[in-house]
């Protein structure tokens, strides 16, 4: 039986449901892990995790079929960065499997708040880790937790996809050699201070330039871009300090092999930005944010959508990603892990 709750008006929040998935990593040994119910965490006040920010983080979802079934999609990929975010932050990776394991086991004893079909919400899905022993000198910890829980979310649109604007950043996200490819907290706090100033002055969100010339565009706080070309194709921002996107991923695959678009992925200069047709961001919250301009200190970069709407390129990977999820459009081998 499904929670008696409002789907159609959830908002993209925190709500406490009955499960969560916690296990630890102590004497060089991850123990067998178990579901909780208490969702409190009680940690030393000198926990790594918050005297050196020793902490990683996922974000996927599960969702309710056209044919009533429960999955989840591409979480193979997440355990995959999960373990490389561990890895460049000297964190102890997974055992094979057991991030897999785990979300299967946290959604189905979650199941009852897996949104029903057709609602416009799903079931968001947290995994993350953190360095839980005393830690003054500046190290890594000696003792990890990794935890998954769950909430029910709505469309991060509530009224459809509209075009949003951005700017370009005085700020920078990553450091050339630092830490913009794995998936850590200490990121997503550098992006802080940014994205309400952005917020201030109008915009919603920021876009980073690579910080070693700033010329280069390189990704948003919390999504990767994509462009589309005069002739319709997609071009693909590359640098080793973006964040390597599931739904990125996901759309460059669904861009080639159901759509039949040429797909580039090259370094994007800022000077020829004004020369593409459609802009989007992407990620697991909204799949892709259609950008009606950008403003680069004053100078605005409209595109041919405008304000008004998703550009056509735009929505047909947003409608055919969206489609895969939700099993209305048959999907790759492997990417719908059902629960």
């Amino acid at each position: 039986m499904k929670k008696d709750i409002d789907w159609g008006n959830l908002s993209f929040t925190y709500q406490v449901t009955d499960k969560r998935y916690v296990t630890n990593y102590k004497n060089n040994v991850w123990d067998e892990g178990a579901l909780i119910e208490d969702p409190m965490i009680t940690l030393s006040e000198d926990a790594g995790v918050f005297q050196y920010a020793q902490t990683i983080f996922e974000g996927l979802k599960a969702y309710t079929t056209e044919d009533g079934r429960t999955v989840c999609f591409r979480p193979d990929l997440n355990a995959e960065r999960l373990n490389d975010s561990a890895r460049r932050l000297e964190m102890p990776p997974l055992p094979e499997g057991r991030f897999v394991k785990a979300v299967k086991q946290v959604v189905k004893a979650n199941e009852a708040w897996v949104p029903p079909y057709g609602s416009g919400a799903t079931l968001y899905i947290r995994p993350y880790m953190m360095g839980t022993n005393p830690v003054i000198g500046v190290k890594p910890a000696d003792e990890y937790q990794f935890r998954i829980f769950t909430t029910p979310v709505g469309p991060y649109f509530k009224d459809g996809a509209k075009p949003i604007a951005v700017k370009i950043s005085d700020f920078d996200r990553a450091a050339p050699h630092g830490t913009g490819h794995i998936k850590a907290g200490l990121n997503y706090a550098m992006s802080l201070h940014a994205i309400v100033t952005a917020h201030k002055e109008g915009f919603a969100e920021n876009i980073y330039l690579d910080p070693a010339t700033r010329t280069k565009i390189e990704e948003t706080g919390g999504a990767n871009i994509l462009f589309v070309d005069a002739d319709g194709n997609l071009v693909i921002p590359k640098s080793d300090s973006i964040l390597p996107s599931v739904t990125r991923r996901s759309l460059t695959y669904v861009a080639e092999h159901y759509l039949g678009l040429k797909v580039t992925q090259r370094e994007v200069l800022l000077s020829e930005v004004g020369g593409f047709k459609e802009c989007g961001l992407c990620g697991t919250a909204a799949v892709i944010s259609p950008v009606g301009k950008i403003n680069d200190h004053g100078k605005e970069i409209v595109f041919s959508n405008g304000m008004e709407k998703m550009g056509p390129v735009m929505q047909k990977l947003y409608d055919t990603l969206t489609g895969i999820q939700m099993g209305r459009i048959e999907a790759p081998d492997g990417w719908l892990v059902e629960i």
